[in-house]
């Protein structure tokens, strides 16, 4: 029997903003599923086995639409133009300083208030595993500047990975990107339950300092000695709750790690590895850019509507976790941190691979 929401395809269909919602349905020939909405291009629902063959909905997610819209903004979503703070939304670039929406005082969040977690992409379904999602941030939008045309393929593999994919452009200023992929994973199947006992293992000696309003210094500090070393295995809650400036700031885990050997090229490195040891489920977390966001879901808080999940589930706190790829954030503003600045004509290309198993 199925102890999973079955998610009805008519429940996420609606207009917004004049584009047409939809629910795409992705599947490799071992049983693996996973429902995407271009809303956001948001990752709903990602059905893989235990141990024991048995399917189970490893992230977080809603019913329909009016849940998705109404609920966590970043629940699920690729984030862009620029994931991450910026620090009160300014920033400067060829001797002109821009003004970005602040939309998380004093800052800019995951590209301000109408990002890309809050647009509608044109969707094509390319076969029965993979979608391509397409969105044009305008120039000035949200005060970046520059037109940046984006293309992702999301795609599921045989061999049971979730392949994200993106390409996009300068088109005609000197502008800025930064991209991530938010999906709140939960291993166990069980979607209310803590992820504490999910055990990690981050390939990372450093991470990035943050300041008061929880954006980066420019200082990277040694993992070791602290509650934040993962290069060997531990699981989420052993030290979540030690003292630490770090977990006190987040309130947890919501921290960005350099990672230690980072891709030099197209080919995706690994980036983090997690096990759900009661379920067996395993997750490991690849990818071509040079750091990786711990978050576990500290802002999660049970509240109607906002947290209530697939059927009917509450998200608390502690419930999920994200394992975010992307360049550093505030890269903007640090020059020491690999830039995110491109130039007119520029491209820029990434790529994030969840792949499950079992162990």
């Amino acid at each position: 029997m199925a102890t999973y929401t079955d998610l009805r395809r008519e429940s996420f269909s609606a207009t917004i903003d004049g584009k047409p919602v939809d629910l795409f349905t992705l599947r490799n020939g071992r049983g693996m599923v996973v429902r995407i909405t271009n809303y956001g291009a948001k990752i709903e629902q990602v059905l893989v086995p235990d141990r024991d063959g048995a399917l189970g909905d490893v992230v977080q997610g809603y019913d329909g639409i009016e849940g998705v819209t109404g609920g966590q903004a970043s629940m699920g979503s690729f984030i862009g133009r620029y994931c991450g703070r910026i620090p009160d939304g300014r920033f400067t670039l060829d001797g002109v300083p821009h003004q970005a929406a602040v939309n998380s005082p004093p800052n800019t969040l995951h590209g301000g208030q109408r990002g890309s977690r809050f647009r509608v992409f044109d969707a094509r379904q390319l076969d029965e595993a993979s979608l391509e999602l397409t969105h044009v941030f305008q120039d000035g939008e949200e005060g970046f500047p520059g037109t940046l045309p984006l293309r992702l393929v999301y795609t599921v593999g045989d061999d049971n990975a979730l392949t994200i994919a993106w390409t996009a452009v300068a088109a005609d200023k000197t502008t800025i990107a930064n991209f991530t992929d938010h999906t709140f994973f939960n291993l166990s199947g069980d979607l209310g339950s803590s992820i504490l006992d999910h055990v990690a293992t981050v390939q990372a000696g450093r991470y990035l300092e943050l300041g008061e309003t929880a954006v980066p210094t420019g200082a990277m500090v040694e993992v070791a000695g602290t509650p934040h070393d993962f290069r060997t295995p531990a699981a989420l809650g052993a030290r979540i709750d030690a003292d630490d400036p770090m977990l006190a700031l987040g309130k947890g885990y919501d921290l960005h790690y350099v990672i230690d050997r980072p891709a030099t090229g197209p080919v995706p490195v690994l980036h983090a590895r997690f096990l759900h040891p009661a379920s067996g489920r395993t997750l490991e977390v690849l990818s071509t850019e040079p750091g990786l966001q711990l978050y576990t879901g500290n802002f999660l808080e049970g509240k109607t509507p906002r947290d209530v999940g697939k059927g009917g589930i509450l998200y608390t706190k502690h419930s999920a976790f994200c394992a975010e790829p992307s360049k550093f954030p505030n890269a903007v503003n640090i020059p020491s941190f690999p830039s995110t600045v491109l130039r007119p004509g520029q491209w820029t290309a990434g790529s994030i691979v969840y792949r499950f198993g079992v162990a």
